[in-house]
């Protein structure tokens, strides 16, 4: 299998996974502070927008990847 066709079905992969999930969320620590035995973390979850069209442009690009990738 070449690379070519390997790049080709990540991308459909991930295309169909922003389709299906429309984004994803994460953790993220901002602030930490230590007062002696007492430790106070401050977390912030940030959430990230996977637009509809670049999940459908990463499928689109993905089959032609695979099918305009084909060796004669």
């Amino acid at each position: 299998m070449s690379t070519t066709k390997i790049i080709g079905m990540l991308l459909i992969l991930a295309g169909v996974l922003g389709l299906i999930y429309g984004g994803f969320s994460y953790t993220k620590e901002t602030h930490t502070a230590k007062l002696g035995p007492l430790e106070l973390k401050v977390q912030e979850k940030e959430t990230v927008v996977v637009p509809v069209i670049v999940s459908a442009g990463a499928i689109a690009l993905g089959v032609f990847l695979i099918v305009g990738g084909r060796n004669k």
